[in-house]
């Protein structure tokens, strides 16, 4: 079991037994069943489909407006960039196969 942060209060089990009773009464609450659970499991990825090339971390400078622009559009804004460059690259027939 992973260590648990100063503070966490683990329920005894009979108030463990009264939360999961209200948890599936509650539509909204319901906890998955394992049948749910394992259904789910499969589309539940992290990262890209495998079809694409991995990403490749590198260092680039952009004046300080550009990128502070590109930060306020919000999160998934490195990945707009990525499109900005590619949209690009294939305009100027940059890409070589």
């Amino acid at each position: 079991m992973p260590s648990l942060k100063p503070g966490t209060i683990i329920p005894r089990e009979d108030e463990d037994a009264v939360l999961t009773e209200a948890a599936i009464a509650d539509q909204d609450a319901r906890p998955l069943t394992d049948a749910e659970w394992e259904a789910t499991k499969p589309k539940a990825r992290i990262g890209h489909p495998s079809t694409r090339a991995p990403k490749v971390s590198t260092t680039i400078r952009f004046d300080a407006d550009v990128l502070a622009a590109m930060k306020a559009t919000g999160p998934g804004w490195q990945t707009r960039i990525n499109e900005i460059v590619r949209e690009y690259v294939n305009s100027q027939q940059l890409h070589r196969q």
